[in-house]
């Protein structure tokens, strides 16, 4: 798992230094600046509209005595979409927007539950709770 991420972290930041500089050559340095710019801004405001959306409808469920699960878990694409869409760089923002836009959201659930439902069987995942 460890080698996994560093290769991760060296990759992904190449990969993004590299798009930056292609689309520089074919818009320009300031078109891409402010491409950049108005994907984060409009990456923020979204991922804030759906977080909350999210948040309120975790509430709901939860007044109505249900577990928010579902909730649970698109908050946490959410939030996971959000950090890349405030990265910099237009492949952790396609994969940012995939995470926070509502219609394909479920597929990335469904991998996180998948994920979650491995950890558990394996034992390798722990849940700490207090009060």
């Amino acid at each position: 798992m460890y080698r996994l991420l560093v290769v991760i972290m060296i990759v992904v930041p190449a990969l993004e230094i590299w798009g930056l500089f292609t689309i520089g050559k074919l818009i320009g340095g300031w078109q891409t600046f402010f491409l950049l710019l108005l994907t984060g801004f409009t990456g923020a405001w979204m991922a804030r509209r759906e977080g909350r959306r999210v948040w309120e409808y975790a509430q709901y469920q939860m007044r109505n005595g249900q577990v928010p699960t579902d909730s649970i878990l698109d908050g946490i694409c959410i939030f996971a979409g959000g950090l890349l869409l405030l990265t910099p760089g237009f492949l952790t923002d396609i994969l940012g927007f995939l995470l926070v836009f509502p219609l394909t959201r479920p597929v990335f659930k469904a991998w996180a539950l998948i994920l979650i439902r491995r950890l558990i069987s394996q034992g390798n995942f722990q849940l700490f709770w207090r009060r």
